[in-house]
Formats: structure tokens, sequence, C-alpha cells
């Protein structure tokens, strides 16, 4: 069940929510039609994004009680029929890395944890692609606790990054 929002969570989840702006930024995936059995990444993000506000919930992959970081991964993803692991720590060799000039929206962002350097920790989706500038969609147990929109720029998640994914190559 949903707890109450608070005008204070309302008001930070309209300031940061892509809504408040217009339409999602225009990537080169949304120009194009995509080949039968490909993965159309501009529906993956309007997917991850209609569960902006949804509550964290550690261990939980389902959007009526919340998602922990990996659960609103895998859920987002799964919803497309591609599965990925459960767990953050899996993602630490899963794929190829992806050079920060070449993130692509879709893409799997991996970070440590905050106490350890060789520990994975958290997983995001990133949402508008600008290297180490890019914007990522995640599940947060930090200060705003779920679905929001985070900058990799920032000092929380630019000392934590680990790595990028491209989930989505061959599919």
């Amino acid at each position: 069940m949903f707890r109450p929002i608070t005008l204070l969570t309302l008001l930070l989840l309209l300031a940061i929510s892509p809504k408040s702006h217009g339409r999602l930024p225009k990537t080169e995936t949304q120009d194009r039609t995509d080949a039968p059995g490909t993965i159309d990444r501009a529906k993956i993000l309007a997917f991850a994004e209609s569960l902006l506000g949804a509550p964290y919930r550690y261990g939980s992959s389902d959007p009526k009680k919340g998602f922990d970081c990996s659960g609103f991964v895998s859920f987002v993803f799964k919803k497309f029929n591609i599965e990925l692991p459960r767990s953050s720590s899996e993602f630490k060799k899963m794929g190829k890395d992806v050079k920060p000039k070449n993130f692509k929206p879709g893409d799997v962002l991996v970070f440590y944890s905050f106490r350890s350097k060789t520990r994975i920790g958290h997983v995001g989706i990133v949402y508008e692609a600008d290297g180490m500038k890019s914007k990522f969609i995640h599940s947060s147990s930090g200060k705003t606790k779920g679905v929001i929109i985070s900058d990799l720029g920032s000092k929380t998640y630019t000392k934590r990054f680990y790595r990028c994914v491209d989930v989505l190559e061959g599919k």
C-alpha cells in the first residue's frame, strides 16, 4: 500500500520529473523505427518513468509494495521480456562495459555500495545520456526514498560509479 505523499515530497517529485519540463528528450532511438525483434529504448524509459514516485522497499520488485534498486531495474526490463539479475551484485560481471561517451538511454549503471569500493550496492537505468553528466532513473533508499531521477554527475554518484552495461545489445 502506498504511503500518503507529503506536500514537500510531491513538490520534489514534480521538480525532478521530466514531465514538468515537457516531453522526454529526443534521442536517436526515438527517431528510428525499430526492426522486428528489437527493443525500443524510448518505450522502456517511458515505462520506467510511469513508476516515478513508487516507494522504496527493500527486497521488493512489486509495484504495489515498492521497489529496491535491482527490483526496479529487473521489473522494468521484465516488462519487455528481458531477464536481468535480481541482485545488484550480479551486475558486477554481467555484459560488456560501456564508456561514458557511449552511454545510451536504457543502459544500466552499476554503483559501489556506500561503505565499500569492492561491493556492488546500487543500480539504475540511464535516462538522459550525457557521459558522466547523465541522468538516471532508480529506486533510491536515500533521503528521497523511492523511484526518482538523479544526476550521475552528483558527488554522491560519481564517486560510487563502477560501470555501465548495455543490457539491450543484440536485442
